[in-house]
């Protein structure tokens, strides 16, 4: 900790002061004042009892014998079509209040408060406190919470902060075309590059890590690091066995190995960051002791002199996973749609080539000039929100929402999938229609709650601007350079439900080179 500190302040006295944060706790407050939700007649409001749902044993029924387990998004839209709105059911231990509707989320929200609490995170907690950790961003709650994300939401959160890495995402970009080449080569095709998603999880991963410890891994290199391997392969350990940490009871954890592995998975995630951080420290020492003025954003978080090594390590750990599967996911869906959609992938690529000239890389002050691209990226986030559900608990005493009124600490599941499947709001739902987020072609716009796959409010996704950034810059570069074409077998995909939203199987895709086509 003194060591932290001593390095603190002398980055200080050479960095200057570094500037405020916005005031997240007013605007919260202030928001959720202003659309407080329309008062209810006591007479009129219902128990929690009275929702409709399928209980503990139609839960049972619907996720094991009907096979919903592995497409509890598929779910979501089944049961607002039988329920409403909002329901009750039952996942393992968890009593659920499951939102459904827009309005109804818009409701719910206005109420969360100043310090809103996700309990979905229970897992993560689980393994903190086994380990005698503290929790990040994402684990923690509260005050301690608030004062955490005031520290980490600068030179992170703002569009115009989240420039500031555009040429170290370019940096990563490039080296992810190299990688693409590499890849199609080895097919016996010349032209195929089977999983995509693979490659673009080492893309973002590569990128995000970059970023945080304004150092590379090495995981878009032809042979990986070992360490590098090591820490990619428990990311997907953790995330594998979390899913039988979610729905088996506790008392299985002594006879069943899921849970040593899902302990053990974060346990290697979270000393592969503290050995980069303390690397990077020693660099920092030796830069200061040169004269030199570092910048970036490990740089800003060891100079705020804010959180102790202990925050430090548990944050960087939860951020390091928040943008990869959003940010890898979301290309290869997006990549897949556009393969079996010629139309719309010449349009874009049009309009890129319209914008930024063949000799040129696109920068981040030429995305404002290209809506259809963001477009893209906005109706495969809603097709295939990566999150399909995450869960809110609004600690004040009775709750009332749709016209119900809730005890403190209710745990409620935002149904994001159903949400942003809903006809009312998004005519055929389960199409890929890019332009629907055009501004000059839609009638009107749909409702602000119907897709928020960041999240919303104070507790939206710190990372968010940065995820954008990368995938735009990505698909811009992308498109560009190749025709994108669908697996010859014209394999269909469908999305699993396994915590994030992710292809059943292999996305198998064709890269052609557009400039030998000319």
């Amino acid at each position: 900790m003194a060591k932290l500190g001593c390095l603190a302040g002398r980055l200080r006295r050479c960095l200057g002061a570094l500037p405020g944060a916005p005031d997240l706790a007013c605007r919260g407050a202030s928001s959720a004042a202003e659309a407080a939700p329309a008062a209810h007649g006591e007479e009129r409001l219902k128990r929690p009892e009275e929702l409709p749902g399928p209980g503990h044993v139609g839960s049972i029924y619907w996720l094991f014998l009907r096979g919903y387990l592995l497409h509890t998004h598929r779910l979501q839209v089944l049961s607002k079509k039988l329920y409403g709105p909002i329901w009750k059911s039952k996942f393992g231990s968890y009593n659920n209040i499951n939102i459904g509707s827009p309005e109804v989320l818009e409701e719910l929200l206005r109420q969360e408060g100043k310090y809103p609490i996700r309990s979905d995170m229970a897992l993560w907690k689980e393994h903190r406190d086994k380990r005698h950790l503290p929790y990040g961003p994402f684990t923690e709650d509260g005050e301690r919470w608030h004062r955490l994300r005031q520290v980490l939401n600068k030179r992170m959160l703002k569009p115009t902060e989240a420039v500031l890495y555009a040429d170290a995402i370019n940096e990563v970009v490039s080296d992810l075309m190299v990688r693409l080449e590499d890849e199609r080569a080895k097919s016996p095709s010349g032209v195929m590059i089977p999983d995509i998603a693979s490659v673009l999880y080492r893309f973002a991963l590569e990128g995000i890590s970059y970023i945080l410890f304004e150092t590379r891994i090495g995981c878009l290199e032809k042979q990986i690091p070992a360490e590098t391997q090591r820490f990619i392969d428990a990311i997907g350990y953790m995330l594998k066995n979390s899913v039988f940490v979610t729905i088996l009871p506790k008392w299985t954890r002594e006879v069943l190995p899921y849970w040593n592995r899902y302990l053990q998975g974060w346990d290697t995630i979270f000393a592969f960051g503290k050995k980069l951080i303390d690397q990077k420290m020693v660099e920092l020492e030796k830069l200061m002791d040169q004269g030199q003025a570092p910048s970036g954003y490990l740089t800003y978080l060891l100079s705020s002199g804010q959180l102790s090594p202990e925050e430090l390590y548990g944050s960087i750990a939860e951020l390091l996973l928040a943008g990869v599967d959003t940010t890898s996911n979301t290309l290869s869906w997006a990549m897949y749609h556009l393969a079996r959609d010629p139309e719309i992938q010449e349009a874009l690529y049009q309009e890129v080539v319209g914008v930024v000239p063949k000799d040129r890389i696109p920068e981040a002050k030429d995305l404002t000039r290209m809506p259809l691209l963001k477009a893209v990226i906005k109706e495969t986030l809603r097709l295939y929100p990566v999150v399909p559900t995450n869960a809110r608990v609004i600690a004040k005493d009775d709750v009332v929402v749709g016209g119900y009124k809730f005890p403190k600490d209710t745990l409620f599941v935002l149904a994001h999938y159903a949400l942003s499947h809903d006809e009312s709001n998004f005519p055929d739902p389960e199409r890929f229609l890019p332009r629907r987020w055009l501004r000059d072609q839609r009638d009107s716009p749909p409702h602000p709650f119907s897709s928020i796959p960041f999240g919303y409010g104070v507790r939206a996704c710190v990372g968010r601007r940065i995820a954008e950034l990368e995938m735009h810059l990505a698909l811009a570069r992308l498109i560009r350079i190749f025709l994108i074409r669908p697996d010859p077998q014209c394999t269909e995909v469908k999305p699993l439900a396994r915590i994030v939203l992710v292809p059943d199987r292999p996305i198998n895709l064709e890269f052609l080179d557009r400039q030998t086509m000319l």
